[in-house]
């Protein structure tokens, strides 16, 4: 596929790269043999032409010359400066064109100021014409055969024409390395004139001279150097044509293997780590996946939950206030589901209590982070907490927890609601994965960002890349704002264990088409069958915060039920941020909802219940109609509701989801807010980030 003139062509196979002669199709443009030769011998001609012109000066000179001394001082001076003019403009080019070209113009001044003043056939003057002019002449024939034909632009290269068009004319370029739909050439800059710098801003430029897109011309600089670096150029896009998801890449293998994802535009598969790995010396890592409406962020999180699914040593916690539009499918294989709200909140305060009785169980077990083998029954005696011999612990898998649509999670919990976590996690064994549509510093705090040194960057509003890519990664080539939501899937991939030659290369994950809906069911089926289950440490510590809102890797028929004759349950209508983000008859586990009756569903939840019409005791509906319980009674009851509530999964309350229990019990609801404050005085409930509302302390941790 030949571009034009003066700039890169590219065979079918990938398999040459060099710069196109306008004549080097030798058609000319009548395709006659005289006009193909032509055509061939033009560029060859100028040095010759010099030639005839160097002896018809001479002669022409001679006639009005010959023996004046005054010409012969005029014409030595003019020769030496015309030499040094020439050494001076070509200090751009290479050492061997400029001494080359000095040469040759000291030579012909030579001579045609000799021929001038004595005759251009007095003495060996036309023999040095007839003999060395020719040489001359073929010496830059062969300079420009060999320019044409040797790789490296030292010698004058094919690389000229195309560096000065943009701007890095004293740029020099390498061997040149070629391979299937990849070219890459190092770069040298001009020393004290040029930095890398002024290379990444040139891409675009040269993304336009080779009739390419931008993100096809990448520039790796060199970590040692700020003026050498490569180029790179991919001039067909490879990924036009998705590739459809064909099943899990490692079933049954473990998390610290890599996780395939998709492809690169190269062809070369789409890798992603996240535990660490010492040897390697690859740290472990939490992830952000961030892209536009339409960008394909749904099927990327399709393609990596699936791929952490398919590992035997890992588990996996997903809040989706979505109700799991996208992933109900693999919600049976999950260790645990939230669909948002006050779920979610519990999942957060969850991640947060397991990351110390994690990090202190790995730490009592020799490990500085967590390892396979960590996963295992501890029968080494060199990760035992008994000194000496094998303690037989229960290993500890890893935990990913994913919080999808987490723009929702930040708006409720605040912008901080992941920064300990994302800053502590990584040594407890716990990947933490963020995916939402813009990483903004009004929706994700800077502490938050900073600690999520990972990030999968699909396309994007093109003023929103700085908030998704290091800036470094931008300045190399990566421009996910060139897509937009018109290439959904695009993506590039900053992540520990790539090589950061990769960064600005752009990758595709896999399509998932409806008839992998299957493929994902029977994988669920397989990681509820097969996967890890929590250790006893892991599952201790979540179950102290979310109690029975925690159930592990369960079927969902076996889902906890309200006890009979407990709280109605009741899902609100709308998202708002103290629902659970359920909507009537939508998404797994209806009917678990916040306890509210519907028709109240308008309440504020922050305000305190309004006062009772007659006395803190009387009933704000109507006359009383029942017994009136005593104190002792009343917190007893008050007890009870709490235990309904936990054994419901319902970890978070606060004063509007006890209206049909006052009602039904003749309390005022003002007491009802007092006894929550007495409650947290106890150490039954804790305050969390909303206020009016409190997440109960399981009542083995409360005891």
């Amino acid at each position: 596929m030949a571009r034009n003139s003066r700039s890169v062509a590219y065979g079918h196979d990938g398999s040459t790269a060099y710069l196109t002669d306008p004549y080097a199709n030798g058609s000319g443009g009548g395709g006659s043999v005289g006009v193909y030769l032509l055509n061939r011998v033009k560029p060859h001609l100028p040095p010759w032409l010099g030639w005839a012109g160097t002896g018809l000066a001479g002669a022409l000179g001679s006639m009005r010359w010959e023996a004046s001394a005054g010409a012969g001082v005029g014409l030595t001076l003019a020769s030496v400066a015309l030499t040094g003019a020439t050494w001076w403009a070509g200090k751009s080019t290479s050492q061997q064109r400029r001494l080359h070209s000095a040469i040759t113009v000291a030579a012909g001044s030579a001579w045609v100021t000799a021929a001038c003043l004595a005759g251009p056939t007095t003495g060996p003057l036309d023999d040095l014409f007839l003999m060395g002019g020719p040489v001359v002449a073929l010496s830059w024939n062969v300079r420009m055969i060999l320019r044409r034909t040797d790789t490296d632009p030292q010698a004058g290269g094919t690389d000229k024409g195309l560096l000065e068009k943009v701007g890095l004319a004293r740029a020099q370029i390498g061997s040149t390395k070629v391979e299937p739909n990849r070219v890459t050439a190092p770069l040298l800059l001009e020393p004290g004139e040029q930095t890398n710098d002024d290379v990444s801003k040139a891409l675009a430029r040269i993304a336009s001279a080779l009739d390419l897109p931008v993100s096809a011309v990448r520039y790796h600089p060199s970590p040692d150097s700020s003026r050498r670096g490569e180029l790179v150029i991919v001039p067909e896009d490879m990924l036009a044509q998705p590739a459809e998801y064909e099943g899990p890449s490692n079933l049954g293998g473990s998390i610290a293997d890599p996780l395939v994802i998709g492809r690169y535009d190269d062809g070369s598969p789409l890798v992603i780590w996240l535990p660490g790995d010492p040897e390697a010396k690859r740290n472990s890592t939490h992830l952000l996946i961030a892209g536009g409406t339409g960008s394909g962020k749904g099927e990327t999180a399709l393609n990596l939950m699936t791929e952490v699914l398919s590992r035997r040593d890992v588990l996996l916690w997903v809040s989706d206030p979505k109700a799991f539009q996208d992933f109900a499918p693999l919600r049976p294989g999950m260790d645990w589901s939230a669909e948002g709200g006050a779920d979610t909140e519990v999942m957060v305060e969850a991640v947060k209590a397991v990351i110390p009785a994690r990090t202190r169980w790995l730490g009592a077990h020799g490990y500085r982070q967590w390892l396979p083998a960590a996963a295992q029954t501890q029968t080494d005696p060199a990760h035992s907490c008994q000194t000496g011999r094998a303690c037989g612990c229960a290993g500890m898998p890893f935990l990913v927890a994913w919080f999808e649509e987490a723009a929702n999670t930040l708006r409720n919990l605040g912008d901080d609601a992941f920064t300990g976590i994302a800053q502590e996690a990584r040594s407890a064994g716990v990947s933490l994965i963020v995916s939402l549509q813009r990483p903004s510093y009004d929706q994700m705090s800077t502490s938050t960002r900073a600690s999520l040194p990972s990030v999968i960057a699909l396309g994007c509003d093109p003023r929103d890349e700085g908030f998704s890519l290091p800036e470094a990664v931008i300045d190399a080539g990566a421009h996910p704002g060139a897509w937009g939501n018109r290439r959904p899937g695009y993506c590039y991939v900053v992540s520990p264990g790539i090589p950061e030659d990769r960064y600005p290369s752009p990758g595709r994950t896999f399509a998932f088409p409806a008839r992998t809906v299957t493929l994902m069911e029977q994988l669920a089926a397989w990681a509820l069958r097969e996967g890890a289950t929590a250790d006893p440490v892991t599952a201790g510590a979540v179950a102290a915060v979310a109690g029975r809102a925690y159930t592990g890797r369960t079927a969902p028929e076996s889902a906890p039920v309200p006890a009979a004759g407990g709280p109605r349950l009741t899902a609100v209508q709308g998202d708002t941020a103290m629902n659970d983000g359920r909507e009537q008859g939508q998404g797994q586990g209806q009917g678990y909802g916040l306890l509210v009756d519907p028709e109240d569903a308008g309440i504020d939840p922050e305000a305190d219940l309004p006062d009772a019409m007659e006395g803190d005791d009387a009933p704000i509906f109507g006359q009383e109609t029942g017994r009136k319980p005593s104190p002792q009674e009343a917190r007893r009851l008050f007890a009870d509701a709490l235990e309904e509530f936990e054994r419901a999964g319902q970890m978070v309350v606060g004063p509007k989801d006890f209206m049909d229990w006052c009602d039904r019990n003749n309390l005022s609801r003002p007491w009802v807010s007092a006894r929550l404050r007495d409650a947290a005085e106890e150490g039954r409930l804790e305050p969390t980030n909303t206020t009016g509302r409190w997440r109960i302390v399981p009542v083995l941790t409360a005891a």
